[in-house]
């Protein structure tokens, strides 16, 4: 019996009909390594069940206690069928970029059947006239709720239907001995724990919190020092109600720029090279539709709070071990490297001082609030526009695999990301790295954005103005000493 963490339920009451709280994960395929130079739909359907053993997720879904008295539990389907969950699909004509942009933005629109393994597999071929790939290439676009989990644990969950090889050799090894059956729990027994859980959860979070009071009373000091300019978050485009109708393009990059990028700035991290050139886009962005504001918009950053090392069991549940941090990705400064030097700066200290509260403290406390208030939280939050208060935007930096990957002998050659929107925050810009390449993959909607294709020219803009820069930065010569001097 398994019931979802408090981080894990907070993601079903935050949605609505406008906003599906699932992540698209896009892969691109080359079937020219597959044997035959082929792969079929029903070598993909027999591919994903050999490898069902290797994730809980794949066979369970979610039993609600009535009345949401208590958290949600996992349970195995036991009408689980496989062919529910993977379909099929052609791009339609003219079978370019654009087309599988829109087809993209689509599935991911589409709820997914909570009433069963919340993921969903739709296989689209027909991507011959899609400038940079490969004839014959097909993609897989993956849906999976975010109760389930998290970017990392999704990137663990489609790492386990790859490949290292064009041979089959697992990328992650499995124990069919491991599986263990999440049994449904009674009705008696959810509202016995609903009982008890909500009548101790306050005691135990004074507890926790009574334990961690220094560094609580520290990040609460930490919280309440203002910026060192005072500055708030901006209105902006991105601050709006959102509708179902999403939007996705996408771009990539050489991951090795980000590398030689981050070099200019002592300090500076890849992320924080992300940060920079979604800063430098999105100024060149609302330049050209006079929206500027004096102030830097402001970004909702994930970061990954799970441990180094995970027990095997940990890592195949799955599930959400995510904490955050705002952080200003100064699309009011104009140079690139200021812009660079300035975000590394800035998410250094967001890490060290207002992130100074532990992630594993941040996990002891939420796992402690009750369903109740948890699913009255999470309204207010997405649903009652209190989230442009907090930011403009999320950007969410994944890393990935840094080897080629394979599925049924076919290779994958491009990675993708489509995320979740929220009432006030209309911009998802995710940025996952795969074999030497990242991606800023955009995801918002048809009246926020209804010009993505601009946004995507002024992010590759960006990219190069910043790794031109650092490159002068960095082969510049230093000054020489001064020549001393001698009085006479």
């Amino acid at each position: 019996m398994q019931q979802l963490g408090a981080q894990d339920a907070q993601f079903l009451y935050m949605e609505s009909d406008e906003n599906l709280i699932h992540v698209t994960a896009v892969y691109v395929y080359d079937p020219s390594t597959a044997p035959n130079g082929e792969v079929r739909f029903k070598d993909i359907i027999a591919h994903v069940e050999s490898r069902l053993d290797a994730s809980p997720i794949f066979r369970r879904r979610l039993i609600h206690v009535p009345l949401d008295l208590d958290y949600p539990y996992w349970a195995d389907d036991e009408h689980f069928d496989i062919e529910f969950h993977i379909r099929h699909g052609r791009l339609p004509a003219p079978g370019d970029w654009r087309q599988f942009c829109i087809h993209m933005a689509r599935f991911h629109s589409r709820p997914l059947a909570m009433r069963r393994p919340p993921w969903e597999m739709y296989v689209v071929e027909g991507l011959d006239d899609v400038e940079g790939m490969p004839k014959g290439s097909y993609a897989i676009a993956t849906k999976i709720h975010h109760a389930a989990v998290d970017g990392t644990s999704a990137i663990k969950f489609l790492g386990a239907l790859h490949d290292i090889d064009a041979n089959g050799t697992p990328a992650i090894k499995t124990d069919p001995a491991e599986v263990q059956v999440t049994e449904r729990p009674s009705l008696t027994t959810m509202l016995g724990r609903a009982v008890f859980n909500n009548v101790t959860s306050p005691v135990r979070m004074i507890e926790t919190a009574m334990r961690s009071a220094p560094t609580l009373y520290q990040a609460v000091q930490n919280t309440l020092r203002p910026d060192d300019d005072g500055a708030g978050v901006p209105d902006s485009r991105f601050n709006v109600p959102v509708s179902a109708h999403k939007m996705f393009d996408a771009t990539v990059f050489e991951l090795a720029d980000f590398r030689r990028i981050k070099e200019a700035v002592d300090g500076a991290t890849v992320n924080d090279a992300v940060l920079a050139v979604c800063g430098g886009g999105l100024r060149q962005y609302m330049q050209h539709h006079g929206e500027l504001p004096d102030r830097s918009l402001v970004a909702w950053v994930p970061i990954n709070a799970r441990l180094n090392k995970e027990t095997k069991s940990e890592a195949r549940q799955g599930g959400n071990r995510i904490t955050a941090m705002t952080s200003r990705i100064f699309t009011d400064i104009d140079d690139p490297l200021t812009r660079l030097r300035e975000i590394a700066r800035t998410t250094r200290r967001s890490k060290e001082a207002k992130s100074g509260l532990s992630a594993r403290l941040m996990t002891d406390l939420t796992q402690h609030v009750p369903a109740a208030t948890q699913l009255i939280a999470g309204r207010l939050v997405l649903r009652a526009g209190m989230a442009p208060k907090l930011c403009n935007l999320f950007i969410s930096n994944v890393p990935g695999p840094q080897l080629a990957l394979y599925m049924n002998g076919a290779q994958m050659f491009h990675s993708y990301a489509m995320a979740p929107l929220a009432n006030g925050m209309g911009l998802f810009i995710a940025t996952p790295s795969y074999n030497g390449q990242i991606s800023f993959s955009v995801t918002s909607t048809r009246e926020i954005l209804p010009d993505i294709e601009l946004l995507m020219e002024c992010l590759r803009d960006a990219q190069q103005n910043l790794l031109q820069a650092a490159n002068e930065s960095i082969e510049a010569p230093e000054d020489p000493a001064p020549k001393k001097v001698t009085l006479i």
